[in-house]
């Protein structure tokens, strides 16, 4: 008997059949960490670091319990020039700092972030079973924001490095770190981008995240789901000082590079061409002939670089290295920072509306090397590098040496000396490099004051500078 249309039965057994014959989608299953955390915390540490600060007139905005007006914080920025014959008050603090960092060799390297460990005079890593080891820096390259550190122990767990160069947008990732001193903290995103390029970090082609960093995870590592580090977190964009949503971090290709340039040299060599660049606006594009505003636009060759020698001129626009694009001016800067000093690149260049070939050797940055002592350095407590033309030239002076560390209980420490100064002179005698400033320490007298200028910033001022018997 056929069931009647219109029927109650009829109606069940269509419902029926529509719900049998519907396809049954799944709930999306997102990532599970667990298996992940608990294989790699282990080896990622926490970092503190403490700075032996002196409380004078060198050490703060604060003058004899008052503020230091703005207009001299211009000048001096947060620390005042001792004057001649001044003496700091050796009352010293220690001031902290934490940050995140993991063991990538059983040898007891640890990598991390340069800016976590700068300026530390005592590091301490703690492990996630507690135990608590003072490190050695082995080395910091501030240009990708990279250090190797180094523990003497047995028994480390290692993590296992990833390829960055395989990342995808969208792609789940984990950090561990901790975040205003929360040890192993987790936390999870996906990619948001990759090869970005942030300003002052022209090096560094950032993986861009959305996974939250905070305060004290720099440092720390980025996992992938198969539990390898793909990158090292290292800032974040922000308007309040917490996560607002964007965190990055250093493809650990990038670091690894670095890291085993640090072990093996002690410092990171990089390709350099000597010039000045800047992008190319859509008014320039169309100026040039460009069907796009593309590629690094140069603006100043300078003398006996690279780029001079190899026929670079103003006014050319590089489009390519090695056949790499070049899709921005920024980009620029890492493929031929990337490239080995002496090596030749093949660059594609447009000059004059027509479009060249160029090969040229490619240099090495200036004060690339490893850091020159003074020779003798108890008797001043520095260590000075070469001064490029570059940087002369910007701080408009002919000669001078930068000053790349101060120990903290010398004289040159005394007289409000600092890293980063440029020393011009020293008792009236230019001083052109390294070696000059060593020649002429071992021919001054034991324990004389002599007169030294200084350039901070492009600004230039003297201090009484006593030289020690290196005794």
């Amino acid at each position: 008997m056929i069931p009647k249309p219109h029927s109650h039965t009829w109606l069940m057994s269509l419902a029926l059949l529509l719900m049998l014959s519907t396809p049954v989608l799944a709930e999306p299953r997102l990532p599970d960490f667990t298996a992940l955390v608990d294989k790699a915390a282990p080896a990622v540490v926490n970092i503190s670091t403490s700075r032996e600060v002196e409380r004078s007139m060198t050490s703060s905005r604060q003058f004899e319990g008052q503020e230091v007006p703005e207009i001299f914080q211009e000048f001096f920025g947060d620390r005042i020039p001792m004057p001649p014959g001044g003496a700091p008050n050796r009352n010293e603090e220690p001031r902290q700092s934490l940050g995140s960092g993991f063991i990538f060799d059983e040898d007891g390297y640890i990598m991390t972030n340069a800016h976590v460990v700068k300026g530390a005079d005592k590091i301490l890593v703690r492990l996630n079973d507690r135990r608590e080891l003072e490190a050695e820096l082995v080395g910091a390259d501030e240009k990708t924001d990279v250090a190797v550190l180094k523990v003497d122990t047995d028994n480390l767990p290692t993590l296992e490095l990833g390829n960055s160069d395989d990342l995808q947008v969208g792609q789940w990732v984990a950090a561990i770190g901790s975040p205003f001193g929360f040890d192993h903290s987790v936390t999870s995103g996906i990619i948001s981008a990759i090869n970005r390029t942030l300003p002052q970090d022209v090096y560094v082609p950032f993986i861009q995240t959305d996974v939250a960093i905070n305060p004290g995870n720099s440092g720390g590592p980025l996992f992938n789901l198969d539990g390898e580090v793909v990158g090292i977190n290292s800032q974040i964009l922000t308007r309040s000082g917490g996560y607002m949503g964007l965190s990055f971090a250093i493809p650990i290709d990038v670091a690894l590079d670095v890291a085993n340039q640090l072990r093996e040299e002690g410092y990171v060599s990089r390709g350099w061409l000597g010039v000045s660049i800047q992008p190319v606006s859509k008014d320039l594009a169309e100026s040039f002939g460009m069907e796009q505003a593309e590629g690094a636009l140069i603006a100043q060759v300078e003398p006996g670089s690279p780029a001079a020698e190899g026929g670079i001129k103003a006014g050319d626009v590089i489009l390519e290295v090695n056949s790499q694009e070049v899709d921005h001016s920024t980009t620029l800067p890492r493929l031929v920072g990337q490239t080995s000093p002496g090596e030749e690149v093949d660059l594609r260049v447009l000059r004059d509306g027509q479009r060249e070939r160029i090969t040229l050797e490619v240099g090495e940055w200036p004060n690339a090397g490893p850091e020159q002592s003074d020779g003798d350095p108890v008797r001043l407590g520095i260590v000075v590098q070469p001064l490029s033309s570059m940087e002369q030239r910007r701080l408009g002076i002919d000669h001078g040496v930068r000053i790349a560390k101060v120990d903290p209980t010398g004289h040159a420490a005394a007289a409000g000396i600092r890293p980063g100064d440029v020393l011009v002179s020293l008792g009236q005698q230019p001083i052109e490099s390294p070696q000059q400033l060593t020649e002429l320490l071992t021919n001054l007298p034991d324990d004389q004051t002599v007169p030294v200028l200084l350039n901070r910033d492009g600004r230039a001022y003297f201090v009484a500078l006593r030289v020690g018997n290196g005794d």
